[in-house]
């Protein structure tokens, strides 16, 4: 697959801010699409709304003027918009203002109130930019928050203030991109105008992104680090187009998304594993005729672990409608880096390997010679552009891992976050690792290079992704315990075991020693907590064991050890309640 490299100096200094490369694009394509948003809201066909690189940039700036009447620099803006153009209007305009954009989400996405709430009283912002649509939810959620920062409403009819041009540095923080959480207080990772540029660079040349050719694709939430950077930053950098639609609007028909790489040429697009069997077992033939994926240039698999079997099942349903193997990728990343940390390169075949699965589980990547073996996508290699990098580190000794051996991926380069946003202590720990001289971000996350390709393997922190969310154990093992009286205070484990679909989450849970329940109240507890789980989090449970008090193992620290655990429960070794 060829391939036409982008204009090589498209603004004086290529690591300018996204504001530069906006206007620069303005004034060289001003008439040419930049923006599509696919609104099924109104329509189940889709109404097209699209803002030239000439609307976009006037539209950013408009909102950056009146930014600086709300806002003074380094102040933050907190977006709670739905999910459209406006949205990127608003997350543009801050960064053009001088001002730090939070990307959020409307207070009306049902379970994530508490979330929300939390990042906004860690975040402070001076502002909330919206839009007509979700105002009054906006006002309503702020004044139940004794919150009264200013309210921007974006798409208001006002008059336009003049805009005062702001000098940017490209080491300010232009955003920040809160982490995943639920009852814990999520952390703001500070991205910098000149991570987030070198990250679109990093991926232009990975993705094999072309100006004239390429279009990016997506459906996901622009609060999301890979929505975000997909949607409103990489076309900036290079003037390639942008299609977006709303993830309600997939997850309602899928077929929208595939029906987008139809029509737009070119397509790059990224998704969690989840979607790609979701479009698999969902879609119908009759809806997949229409199909043209010959189209597509590039689908990435990210954002949770890449299962072989998966882009297998989607590679075959889809060949015949003209999806070609070679186009599927698996990618690594997080948002400490930005977004991206490495991904298999656009012109050949995503590789996989078949892992034994007794050496991997002692930490080291054997081909498997019997049929108990792993299949793992690899998702791209150590050595990336911009001087990106990755190392597979032992987590005691701080000392590089050999080829075969599974330890901790570490990631220095350009991209890599300064830290969290007003946590000193947890900012140390994760982002001043020492390696050859150089400082390295520790990704928490364990993996291994085999011949030059990155596998990753599973996470130190014992984070559950299902269904591209994540899941935190220790919030859902306080709402084990809360679902039923029987259920032992700090007694719980819960983890994820894997699935004939992916992953799935076990929890395991001590009966209180002060209890002595019948069998009917142990089958009550199980389905309360289920009901509970599923509630709080979204999450159906693949399992819910009771045992013993006691059973459940714990640290030298008296810590539950969730990964003995899931041993334990694995080899069916656990004394269940009876």
């Amino acid at each position: 697959m060829s391939r036409t490299a982008a204009p090589a100096a498209i603004v004086p200094d290529r690591m300018s801010p996204l504001p530069a490369h906006l206007a620069y694009w303005a004034g060289r394509t001003p008439d040419e699409p930049a923006l599509t948003f696919l609104d099924y809201l109104y329509s189940p066909d889709g109404i097209a709304r699209t803002l030239t690189w000439a609307q976009l940039d006037r539209r950013v700036t408009a909102a950056a003027a009146r930014l600086q009447q709300l806002v003074r620099r380094g102040e933050r803006v907190a977006l709670l918009a739905p999910q459209g153009l406006e949205y990127v209007v608003g997350f543009l305009g801050a960064l053009r203002a001088g001002v730090i954009a939070v990307p959020l989400f409307t207070p009306d996405l049902p379970g994530h109130g508490d979330r929300l709430a939390a990042v906004v009283a860690d975040a402070e912002p001076a502002c909330v930019a919206t839009t007509t649509a979700a105002e009054t939810a906006v006002r309503d959620f702020l004044a139940a928050e004794g919150l009264a920062p200013s309210v921007l409403v974006l798409d208001a009819d006002q008059p336009e203030p003049e805009f005062s041009p702001v000098e940017l540095d490209p080491d300010e923080v232009a955003y920040l991109q809160y982490t995943s959480g639920s009852t814990r207080t999520p952390s703001g990772v500070m991205i910098s105008h000149r991570n987030v540029v070198a990250n679109t660079h990093q991926g232009s040349v990975l993705y094999g992104a072309e100006y004239g050719r390429s279009t990016l694709v997506s459906w996901l939430p622009l609060f999301h680090d890979m929505g975000l950077v997909l949607t409103a930053c990489g076309g900036v950098v290079y003037g390639i187009p942008a299609v977006f639609t709303d993830p309600v609007a997939f997850l309602l028909r899928p077929v929208r998304w595939l029906e987008m790489l139809s029509r737009y040429p070119g397509g790059i697009t990224a998704a969690p594993n989840f979607a790609f069997d979701y479009c698999a077992k969902r879609i119908p033939p009759e809806e997949r005729a229409g199909l043209r994926l010959e189209n597509a240039d590039l689908v990435i698999n990210a954002a949770e672990p890449v299962l072989a079997e998966t882009l297998d099942r989607f590679a075959e349903t889809f060949a015949p409608h003209g999806l070609r193997r070679d186009v599927l990728s698996g990618a690594y990343g997080l948002a400490e880096a930005t977004v991206l940390v490495t991904c298999w390169a656009f012109d050949e075949p995503f590789r996989e390997r078949t892992f034994d699965v007794e050496q991997l589980s002692r930490g080291i990547a054997t081909t498997a010679v019997t049929s108990r073996g792993q299949r793992m996508v690899a998702c791209g290699g150590p050595e990336n552009p911009e001087g990106a990098q990755l190392a597979i580190v032992d987590p005691d000794t701080r000392q590089r891992c050999p080829d075969g051996r599974v330890g901790e991926i570490w990631v220095t380069g350009p991209n890599v976050s300064a830290g969290y946003w007003k946590r000193p202590e947890d900012t140390a720990e994760t982002f001043g690792a020492n390696l050859d001289g150089a400082v390295w971000l520790r990704s928490g996350d364990l993996g291994v290079l085999v011949d030059g390709d990155l596998y990753v393997t599973g996470r130190i922190k014992d984070l559950i992704i299902l269904d591209g969310r994540n899941h935190y154990p220790q919030d859902v093992e306080v709402t084990v315990e809360d679902a039923h009286p029987v259920v032992g205070r700090h007694r719980v484990a819960a983890f994820s075991v894997p699935a004939p679909d992916g992953e799935a989450m076990v929890v395991v849970a001590e009966v209180s020693r002060h209890a002595t329940p019948s069998v009917g109240e142990l089958d009550e507890a199980r389905t309360a907590i289920r009901r509970a789980v599923s509630a709080r989090h979204g999450v159906p449970l693949h399992d819910v064991v009771l045992v013993d008090p006691n059973d459940v193992p714990r640290t030298s620290s008296g810590k539950i050890a969730r990964s003995a655990t899931r041993d334990r429960y694995l080899a069916g070794s656990l004394v269940v309640a009876r």
